[in-house]
């Protein structure tokens, strides 16, 4: 087993979970938060079993997903603004627990819970399909078009799984506010999308040709 890639991949997840956890509590108020604490249990848990799974089957795609540094200047731009995004996001979210603004239905808290984990779902599925998936935009040694299975679908289907993981937060949260906050973040993907395609097809063979193949890009018969 590789020592370096398990503490790292243990450190991060620690990092993540205590910082979405003084996100959510700090603002809140209280650590009597239901919803938080539904969100923390929906998001990590999977995350921890997706990460034991990829430790175990695919170490070398593990070690991909860790990787966080992006080269291309449109990307950091990118993700600059996704993370401030989430950190608003999530405060606001808090927030809106905290002083009652908006309130919304068990049955709403339920749909994001369902979307949450189906995204979850749908992670493993395209991990499963391309051993090349890295986080940040680069073209690998010997990386090939995969065109199978989602990839048949949509050129993205990460980021559209991407795209249900992020708008299911602030439902499981129960924030009306919040969920409008984050509903910018589908155009930040797009902004990431149309980069990425400029990096693939000047430096993948055969993308051009996948991309006549599959039309669509984030959601079939839509973009």
């Amino acid at each position: 087993m590789n020592t370096k890639l398990l503490f790292n991949a243990i450190g991060k997840f620690a990092a993540g979970l205590i910082l979405v956890g003084l996100m959510l509590f700090l603002p809140a108020g209280t650590i009597d938060y239901p919803n938080g604490w539904l969100f923390i249990l929906l998001l990590f848990v999977p995350m921890f079993l997706l990460g034991v799974w990829l430790m175990v089957k695919n170490p070398e795609l593990l070690e991909k997903r860790l990787k966080s540094k992006e080269d291309e200047s449109e990307q950091k731009k990118v993700i600059s603004l996704s993370l401030i995004l989430f950190i608003v996001g999530f405060v606001v979210s808090a927030l809106d627990y905290r002083f009652r603004i908006t309130h919304l239905p068990l049955w709403v808290v339920i749909i994001g819970a369902v979307l949450l984990l189906v995204s979850y779902g749908l992670y493993a599925e395209v991990m499963r399909e391309n051993t090349y998936l890295s986080r940040t935009v680069e073209i690998q040694e010997n990386q090939k078009v995969i065109d199978t299975g989602l990839y048949g679908i949509v050129r993205h289907p990460m980021y559209f799984a991407a795209t249900l993981l992020f708008l299911s937060f602030p439902l499981v949260l129960g924030s009306g506010i919040g969920f409008v906050i984050f509903l910018a973040q589908p155009f930040l993907l797009v902004k990431r999308i149309r980069n990425e395609e400029e990096v693939l097809e000047k430096g993948l063979d055969g993308y051009t040709e996948y991309k006549k193949k599959v039309k669509y890009r984030l959601i079939p018969f839509i973009w």
